[in-house]
This record gives C-alpha cells, structure tokens and sequence, in this order.
C-alpha cells in the first residue's frame, strides 16, 4: 500500500461530546494521515438513536476544529464515499445483512430479553460462560414474519465460524481469541438499525480504511469486526489500539476527576495548540524527552511504533503548565484571537461586545494569567454594573473590619482625595496612593487592599491604579460609597 493510498477515520458517536480520549483518537488519525499524504475521514456513528444528543454532532466537530483537526471527507465537507452519518446508510446495511443471509452467515433470531436473561442465569448455575445456542434449523424469513406478527422481537444474529482469531495489533501486538470464547452476536437489532459490529466493517470497508487507530476498550471486539471482514471477502485494516488514559490515581479518566470534555477546556480558556500537545503526550512519544511541539512538528515525529502499551496519566497540573509557559510566550496577536475565542463560548462572560482595544489592554493587566478564565476572575468585575458586585465576606472581615476596622477607616480618608484627583490618570492615582502610605505609616497593601475590596468585591485585581483607571472616576467613587454603606452588612 503506497502512502497516498493510506486512508483513515475518526468515527464518533453523537451520545456525547468531544472527550479528550476520543480527541486523541481523532488526532493520532490525523498526524498519521498528513505525515503520510493519506485522507482523514470523519463519520458519525449515530444508530444508537436513543442515546443521541441532539447538537452533539455539531458542536463535536466546532470543537474539532478549534483544536486544528480539518477532516478532508465528511459532514459538512463531502467527499466521494457518503454518505458519512450512519442513519443515512441504512439501505447499504441492509443489503449487506442480506447477503449474509442469503449465504447461511446470518439468521435471524427471536428471544424477548426475559429468555436470554434466564439462558445466562442457566450458564451461570452451571458455572459455564453463555453462549448462544445456535439453532441446529437456521429460521426462515417466513419464521421471522410470523415472530413479528406474534410481536416477538426479531434481531439478525452473525454466524461466527468455529476457528480462533489472531488480531495482529500494531501497538498492543498479536492476541488470539479462541473460538470458544465467541458466539454469535447480533448484526442487526429488532428495530431494524444495525450493530456496531456491522457498521463499522460494513463502512470501513466501503470507505477504503486502510488503518484503524483507536481505543484500546474495542480491541476486544475486533476478532468479530475479522470474522465479518472475511464473510464479506473485505480486506482487513491495519489495527493500532491506543493505550487508556487514567487520572493521576490509576482510575480510567471520567468525570469525577473533573470535567473532561475538550469543550470544557475550551470555556476553562486554554489555547487549543496547548491541548493538542499535551493530548498527543498521552501514550505517544516523539523521543528524546521532547514535550513541546508544535503541530507541524507532531506530524514529522508522530510514528505508531512510538505508541506505548501501558496506560496513559491525565496530569491537570502538567496541563495548565503548558498553558501557562504558551501564553508567556505567545504574540498579543494569538492572545487577543484565543481570548475573543473564549468570549465566544462563554455566553455569561463580562467581557462580550468589547472591542479590540479593550480586550489588548486586560491581557496586558493580567499578564501573567494561566488561562482566560483567570481573566475573568481578575478582571470580571471591571465591566459589571456595580450593584452586581458582591462582597466577599472574608475580605469584609479580613481587609475592612480588622484591626478595629482600619480598612474602612483608610477608605473613609481616601475618599474625598480620590473625588478631587483630577486629571484621572496613573501618574495622578500612583502619587496619591504614595502620599496615603507615606502619612499614615504603611504599606502600599494597607492602602489598595480596601480600595480593591470596595472596588472589586473580593480581594483579586490586577494592579490597584491600573484597576482604577480602566474602571473610571465615576465607577470608582460609586462602589466605594457603596461598599462604605454596606461593609457592615
């Protein structure tokens, strides 16, 4: 197979949206594809239409392409193998059942949920594995009309040939099923859509897939995807399945460690670039003890040999490192497009409708922010209306009321200097604040501190006079008056 025949997929299920696991899977496909001219291809997967997310689709393959991975055929781009949402290939699936029934490779099957559970409840007293009963007459299609009128639900069920399978894995190597450890399984279910099983080969097949790479959960089903591939005389693709991804406590990474959607990432403001490299560090490694990487650099370095057996460790704190030491050195141009970006999906955030101005001079404020987000809670405040501003009761307490209430006492000085600065600007502010320090004896923290609590509710900001210039004279007088009327609250 030459390098321009190479052509590969990411098959996502609409149950959900874009977790950092199926993001993995979609970019290994990628570098692969591009590191050797092939197709990247995107299918949606979606005849499990009960546990469809409606938007899942979508929103699925925005967050593709805020992470930089274009497909080259697919929903909204076509291509010459569509349809690629499965719900609309159904007469293609039913073709194919039908070849297999006509063959003797399939036949149809009539059990209600009931009498399957009591036929493993049969096993399991006999303390054997169920298995199911192949019937020794393969039904007809005369019997599954009758089993339909009777309203019995009637499935297609694969007739798996009596002869171990040896899946010969790029990554985990070969493993070897026995033949008695498979059954036959169902290809098509009673309401007409078909398994998995069926429509992964049935597709893979037809859209020319030459590589598989993905999650190691479905290397076990793969010697049924083989014994399906050879029913229909189909080539079989080369098979890499990718090592789990566990939390830093050696559990599979769900939700209890946190949110791990890729759209999570993206709302919690980190730039996709970052995500993508740490993303590709998960089982993968491009030698040398090399971690930072652009994606260009991913595509010359990423080799399937390279992909580890052993299981992958989510590091949050490895993460937000990377972020942290990108944003450092990004151009003010990447920050401002990553910053509207976060904007963008952050409805609720105070930031939505300034311009570009506005948004230079925050990044320039919190220089030194991990992700967008610390923005907003550094800055947040800066663009609510002031009766929105809630006061935090430690910083009440800790900065107004101790030390027998000296915050308030130092805002109550400020004040009326503050109402006669004039010009409002850091050099006016700066030496007032100098001048405060110097006659009472303090530090500049006795000084901005009560200030930063009347002003921003808590006892987060960026510089005090930087702070109060953006927020204005106006601004400034209105929520200390405030905060001086409610600091006993």
């Amino acid at each position: 197979m030459s390098q321009t025949a190479m052509r590969v997929r990411y098959a996502p299920s609409p149950t959900g949206y874009l977790h950092v696991g199926g993001a993995r899977t979609a970019l290994f496909n990628w570098l692969m594809a591009r590191q050797n001219r092939g197709t990247f291809i995107l299918r949606i997967e979606d005849t499990d239409t009960d546990r469809n997310v409606p938007g899942a689709d979508r929103k699925m393959m925005s967050d593709l392409r805020w992470l930089g991975l274009h497909w080259d055929e697919g929903p909204e781009v076509g291509g010459p193998c569509g349809p690629y949402y499965q719900t609309q290939r159904l007469d293609i699936y039913r073709t194919h059942i039908r070849q297999l029934l006509d063959a003797g490779q399939a036949y149809y099957a009539f059990e209600t949920p009931e009498e399957l559970q009591a036929m493993r409840e049969q096993a399991q007293a006999a303390r054997r594995a169920f298995r199911y009963p192949r019937p020794a007459n393969l039904p007809t299609d005369e019997d599954a009309r009758r089993a339909r009128e009777q309203g019995r639900p009637v499935v297609v069920r694969f007739r798996m040939p009596a002869e171990d399978c040896t899946v010969h894995d790029r990554v985990m190597g070969d493993v070897t099923v026995a033949a008695e450890e498979m059954d036959d399984f169902i290809i098509q279910k009673a309401d007409g859509m078909p398994t998995y099983h069926l429509a992964v080969v049935v597709d893979d097949a037809l859209m020319g897939i030459t590589h598989v790479l993905r999650g190691q959960e479905f290397l076990a089903q793969t010697p049924r995807h083989i014994a399906l591939q050879r029913a229909f005389g189909f080539p079989t693709p080369v098979y890499a399945h990718l090592p789990l991804i566990m939390d830093m406590k050696g559990r599979k990474l769900s939700k209890r460690d946190g949110d791990v959607e890729v759209h999570a990432f993206r709302q919690a403001g980190y730039l996709p670039e970052v995500l993508v490299n740490f993303i590709a560090l998960l089982g993968w490694s491009p030698g040398r003890d090399r971690e930072r990487m652009t994606i260009e650099e991913m595509v010359q370095l990423f080799s399937i040999d390279r992909i580890g057996r052993t299981n992958a460790r989510f590091d949050r704190d490895k993460l937000l490192a990377f972020n942290t030491d990108a944003v450092a050195a990004a151009s003010l141009e990447r920050l401002l497009a990553g910053f509207k970006d976060y904007i963008s999906v952050n409805p609720e955030t105070a930031f939505g409708g300034l311009d570009d101005a506005a948004l230079s001079e925050l990044l320039r404020l919190n220089r030194g922010f991990r992700t967008f987000r610390d923005i907003e809670t550094r800055s947040g405040f800066l663009y609510r209306p002031d009766d929105q501003i809630a006061y935090d009761p430690k910083a009440i307490k800790d900065v107004l009321h101790k030390g027998e209430q000296a915050g308030i006492r130092m805002l109550q000085m400020l004040l009326p200097r503050l109402e006669a600065a004039e010009p409002w600007n850091a050099a006016t502010l700066q030496a007032l604040l100098d001048r405060a320090c110097a006659e009472q004896n303090v530090g500049m923290g006795k000084v901005a501190q009560p200030i930063r609590v009347a002003v921003a509710g808590t006892t987060i900001s960026p510089a005090i006079v930087d702070t109060l210039v953006v927020l204005g004279k106006t601004r400034t007088l209105a929520r200390i008056r405030r905060c001086l009327e409610n600091a006993n609250v």
